[in-house]
């Protein structure tokens, strides 16, 4: 759930950039290649260039951002889904050459969360990090430690630590619409975040947009601009199947909620309504019924 206030703010600040007038004496305008990448668990994305303000989006460990301005220590972002928001300096590091945890040399974590040791002892230290799902690593070698169990990572800011091998998964395949159910019904109970884009936390078009990423489909960050995307086919509700998308709101205007439908009557969604975690829900019960304004399928 997003609100249209926030989406006008932001394309309003990518036409000021674009045309290069209007920009903050104190900023500094940044090359339009200019690529870093996340070095903490999550950054939350703001919507200025202040903790004050409220977040928008966020940006999880290994994630490549690119910096579109820089003002005193924050830097505004564009993250691979073409959002804008802005992250302090500290949470990024610029990319020297190449790319970090490039295609072909990347794990990608597994589980909901996984620790990431200074040695492969889980009880010597308190973990360097602990990491939320889809965080992209870099393998120092193929070479692993403890007769597979610990595999040696560089870090996004340049250390070298431990993750052990079950938290992570090689080259991962894109999931079927049945395994991408079954990824939903893992989160269930994790709590609501406004802005949230990890497993720390998902707001409603966050946990969805991860679902449909998934199926190897990159798709929108807003409910609204989601139902708007043209990556997606409007579907009768009679003819609903397991893997389609719901928005809910006041009118096809005024989105402002979306899940997945699973068959069977149910979708699975991320909701503040009764108890804010992720839930499954009924269509047919209120207020999701009387609130149901588009159904959408992915091409």
């Amino acid at each position: 759930m997003r609100f249209i206030r926030n989406r006008l703010v932001r394309v309003l600040s990518v036409f000021v950039l674009a045309s290069n007038f209007a920009i903050p004496l104190a900023a500094k305008t940044a090359s339009p290649v200019d690529e870093w990448v996340v070095v903490v668990s999550v950054a939350n994305m703001y919507s200025s260039a202040t903790e004050n303000a409220d977040v928008v989006s966020q940006a999880i460990l290994g994630s490549d951002v690119v910096v579109l301005e820089r003002r005193h220590k924050w830097a505004k972002v564009r993250t691979p889904d073409l959002y804008t928001g802005w992250i302090p300096v500290r949470e990024l590091r610029k990319l020297r050459s190449g790319t970090y945890a490039a295609p072909g040399h990347a794990v990608q974590v597994e589980s909901l969360f996984a620790n990431i040791y200074r040695e492969t002892d889980v009880t010597a230290h308190q973990p360097l990090l602990t990491v939320p799902f889809e965080s992209r690593l870099e393998p120092v070698t193929e070479a692993s430690a403890d007769a597979g169990r610990w595999l040696q990572v560089r870090l996004p800011d340049g250390r070298t630590a431990w993750i052990q091998n079950s938290d992570v998964i090689r080259d991962p395949k894109p999931l079927t619409i049945d395994e991408s159910i079954a990824l939903a019904k893992r989160f269930l109970g994790l709590p609501y975040l406004w802005g949230g884009r990890s497993s720390y936390g998902y707001d409603c078009s966050g946990f969805t947009q991860m679902l449909v990423r998934s199926r190897g489909i990159n798709m929108p960050r807003d409910a609204d601009l989601q139902a708007a995307w043209e990556g997606i086919a409007a579907v009768d509700r009679k003819e609903l199947r397991a893997g389609d998308l719901l928005f809910f709101g006041g009118s096809a205007d005024k989105i402002t909620h979306t899940g997945m439908y699973i068959g069977g009557g149910e979708f699975i969604h991320d909701t503040t309504n009764g108890h804010p975690v992720i839930q499954i829900s009924r269509l047919d019960d209120q207020p999701w019924t009387r609130l149901l304004v588009a159904c959408r399928r992915v091409k």
